[in-house]
């Protein structure tokens, strides 16, 4: 069996770990996907040209089982067919020996189109011109949700405050691209690649060629972030066909140009609010609308959706609510997982509404915003009591203390004052201001609702070997957030047996379980929790010199209840808490910020390592503070995104992170491997949220939409000194 990891990152630190890009394969032919160039149509006709010997055209004719790619819903097609709904989509898959020789091949090809309206946004998409793309009104998912009486709480509303929030794309940039080799070995058609979720990939697989003869294999990946959640099936699907024909190997690996240009996205989402604040400014009621753009296909738009409404207040416990969500086909690439799942974008715009009510009947956020917070004795939004405490208090008061609020918020002041330049026109000393923002967040742990108990059912096994090595076989991956590291950890921890006598096994589907996907913030809460439980079995039974094997099943806790039909009960197992405080310096003629501090204070229930997690919390604030401040991918007139490359779109760099100082909140969750609760997708959730609201703490003006751009604070302070050059004249 191989295993991974005995050395932690050891191949990968010193270069020695072999990526899908590095390996070699006997007999190996690359592959070119011919993609669509015609955003939305029907496919009229196509000229194919005479291919040379070696040569060989792949289409939904060479299809043996279904064509489609089995991601939730059955709607997207492993190759186009008789219509085309985005630029890019894949039509063909051309194989060979020759690159260069793929290439000239592919320029041969001609598609035929009979042109629709495009629908690239979701105000076109609603007006459906030529046609609904999708169903008869372009909705592919919808729920509403209730709490309390929403016009018993507006009728006790002093004030009602309107607001849109708009978040948009993100890239996922992970270091490594979209890659994977398909090959066939002892009848099965294997598949090796760089991902998250083999068993997706495996279930694509038999569903494209109609048999389970197929064997999914993850190779070392160089960062997935959720965009290698989905995605590779895009790729799985045609290659299984094309290895089920040929049977020799063929690999597609993506240049960056083609990744950013073809692969999922952050899900762009629209909120809308109406707020009713009493004669005491506490919030009493809250009318929420939101609408995700999904791209052309369902993908993981309708739980995106789902996670969207059931966290849509985020920490605060607001009485009488209700939320109306809408997931939009567009002629877009259709977008998909990313860090946070939904939850990034849900938490930026409450938070950053929250501070404009806050501000709009004259009181500190942050004295609002704890007014409003979850308690221990709260029922949650879709109406469950609270399990185990709530720390928010604790954790602000931590937050505040090691950030030195009091003092930095002074010398902030102090600066500004020193920097303002006066009515009549004279210089200020710095031509700069700064900021504090503070922004509070949370994210469920695993699988909305009941899934992990009635679709995902995780299991994992531990199989001992007479000479006292313990080997884990669970099918979630390491992509770069340790859990090579943290399986291991749990399992020598729980024996009291050396780290180096726990081995992990490479995510095989010809070996492993099925133990769900790497998804979700899930992996430690729910699989980590599975192999404390049959490691502790393993010790109870342990005998030397012996092979024994432990299998242990996914069951949910008792008060984990759950209704799909009405949204009502424990919308996740757990919940992790998460606190940032940004601190900011805008230049008032550029716009440039230039984030100066951070802080972060979480509850993830117990840190398994606390070295690990140091690493999630930097990695994804940094990835946060990049979605609010730079990371701009923005759609041109045909419906491509106008970054094609790492050179237009733009991520922070090493020069760019700010000193981070986090702790965390001790706060065992009982059903977690040493009390633990996910941590790896909440660090992202509230970045971006805190970098803005230390940048409209700058400048004095509202924002409300990310990314905030030099582009955006320029915008926002000429309006401002229009305004103000009017009411003098």
């Amino acid at each position: 069996m191989d295993t991974v990891n005995t050395t932690f990152k050891w191949d990968e630190a010193t270069g020695v770990a072999k990526y899908i890009a590095d390996r070699h394969y006997e007999g190996l032919l690359e592959g070119r996907f011919y993609r669509s160039s015609c955003p939305r149509g029907l496919i009229k006709s196509v000229s194919l040209p005479s291919l040379p010997d070696g040569y060989h055209l792949f289409g939904a004719d060479d299809v043996p089982g279904q064509n489609v790619l089995p991601i939730v819903e059955i709607d997207w097609p492993a190759f186009a067919d008789k219509e085309v709904r985005f630029v890019g989509q894949v039509i063909y898959l051309l194989v060979g020996p020759n690159p260069d020789e793929l290439e000239r091949l592919l320029g041969l090809i001609e598609v035929e189109y009979q042109p629709l309206t495009p629908a690239y946004t979701v105000e076109q998409s609603k007006a459906a011109v030529d046609g609904a793309i999708h169903g008869e009104d372009n909705v592919l998912a919808h729920h509403v949700l209730h709490r309390g009486d929403i016009d018993a709480g507006f009728a006790k509303a002093v004030k009602v405050i309107e607001e849109t929030c708009s978040t948009g794309y993100q890239e996922h940039i992970y270091l490594e691209t979209q890659g994977a080799v398909c090959y066939p070995s002892d009848g099965k058609v294997v598949l090796e690649g760089s991902m998250q979720c083999p068993w997706y990939v495996h279930h694509t697989m038999a569903v494209v060629l109609g048999h389970d003869r197929v064997r999914a294999i993850q190779c070392p990946t160089g960062g997935g972030f959720g965009g290698k959640e989905d995605f590779p099936d895009v790729l799985a699907g045609p290659l299984a066909v094309a290895v089920e024909k040929l049977q020799r190997p063929v690999r597609i690996i993506f240049e960056r140009g083609e990744d950013i240009a073809t692969t999922s996205k952050r899900h762009p989402v629209t909120f809308h609010y109406k707020t009713g604040v009493d004669k005491s400014g506490n919030i009493v009621a809250m009318d929420i609308r939101l609408d995700i753009n999904s791209g052309a296909y369902l993908s993981l738009s309708g739980i995106v959706l789902q996670r969207s409404i059931t966290t849509a207040t985020n920490v605060y416990d607001i009485p009488n609510v209700r939320v109306e969500a809408h997931a939009w086909a567009t002629n877009t690439v259709p977008t998909g997982a990313f860090r946070g799942f939904g939850s990034p974008q849900t938490c930026f715009a409450m938070e950053t509404h929250i501070n404009h009510v806050a501000k709009q009947i004259d009181e500190d956020p942050i004295v609002f915003k704890q007014r409003h917070f979850l308690t221990s004795d709260s029922t949650t939004l879709t109406g469950a009591k609270i399990y185990g405490d709530l720390v928010l208090d604790q954790m602000l008061e931590r937050l505040l203390s090691m950030s030195n609020y009091k003092l930095n918020k002074q010398s902030v002041a102090h600066f500004n004052l020193q920097a303002m330049a006066d009515k009549h026109g004279q210089q200020g000393k710095h031509g700069k201001q700064r900021g504090l923002g503070v922004a509070f967040f949370q994210h469920g742990c695993g699988f909305a609702g009941d899934l992990e108990d009635t679709l995902v059912r995780a299991k994992v096994t531990l199989d001992k070997q007479p000479d006292g090595t313990v080997q884990i076989l669970a099918s979630n991956t390491d992509i770069g957030q340790g859990l090579s590291l943290t399986f291991r950890k749990i399992v020598a921890d729980t024996l009291a047996r050396p780290m180096d006598s726990i081995q992990l096994a490479v995510p095989d589907t010809g070996i492993v379980p099925d133990s769900g996907p790497t998804v979700a913030s899930r992996s430690i809460l729910i699989v980590g929790y599975l192999l404390e439980k049959a490691a502790k079995r393993l010790k109870a039974t342990w005998i030397d010199g012996e092979n024994q094997r432990i299998e242990q099943n996914y069951l949910k806790p008792e008060y984990h209840q759950w209704d799909q039909n009405s949204y009502q009960g424990n919308a996740y197992q757990a919940t992790s808490y998460g606190m940032n405080m940004v601190e900011v310096e805008v230049d008032i003629a550029t716009g440039e910020t230039q984030i100066l501090d951070a802080w972060a204070v979480y509850d993830i229930g117990k840190a398994i390592d606390p070295v690990i997690f140091r690493g999630q919390i930097d990695g994804g604030l940094v990835q946060a503070l990049g979605y609010g401040s730079c990371e701009k991918l923005e759609l041109t007139a045909d419906g491509t995104f106008a970054q094609r490359t790492m050179a237009d779109y733009v991520i922070p760099t090493a020069l760019d992170v700010p000193s981070i100082a986090s702790d965390y909140i001790d706060n065992p969750y009982p059903y977690g491997p040493n009390g633990a609760k996910g941590g790896g997708e909440l660090t992202h959730n509230g970045g971006a949220a805190a970098f803005t609201a230390a940048v409209e703490d700058a400048i004095g003006e509202p924002l409300s939409s990310i990314p905030v751009t030099p582009e955006k604070i320029c915008l926002a302070l000429y309006d401002r000194a229009e305004q103000e050059y009017g009411d003098e004249n």
